[in-house]
């Protein structure tokens, strides 16, 4: 039980899932910066930019994968300097693919740290 205590914790500090797969995360970057950094992961992941679409609450996104495998990208600005990013790997309709969106916002994040400092200062 302590192990299964400890795991839960230590998940915390990273990537975030819903019981139905759904992987979210959120950033200390701006929408803009977190959305540049989307559409770069999305490139180096080699999926297809399928729509990129404003919402009221920031951007929906859809990735297209060459095995129509598709990502549903959300972004939702918390504040000027946080953005949650929220992402749903489908395959066949009704399968999720856990370990596709895990690694889609860990390609984001590295996505961020290389993007150009002057891009990254406080607005």
């Amino acid at each position: 039980m302590v192990g299964l205590t400890l795991l839960g914790v230590g998940a915390g500090v990273g990537t975030n899932y819903t019981l139905d797969g759904i992987a979210y995360r959120t950033f200390t970057q701006s929408i803009d910066d977190v959305r540049r950094a989307t559409v770069l992961a999305l490139k180096r992941m080699d999926i297809t930019l399928e729509r990129d679409d404003a919402t009221d609450t920031g951007r929906a996104i859809i990735g297209l994968a060459s095995d129509r495998r598709t990502l549903d990208v959300e972004l939702e600005r918390l504040t000027s300097r946080t953005t949650r990013i929220r992402v749903t790997a489908k395959y066949a309709v009704i399968l999720r693919d856990r370990a596709t969106a895990a690694e889609f916002i860990a390609q984001t994040e590295r996505a961020l740290e290389d993007l150009p400092a002057l891009s990254r200062k406080a607005r």
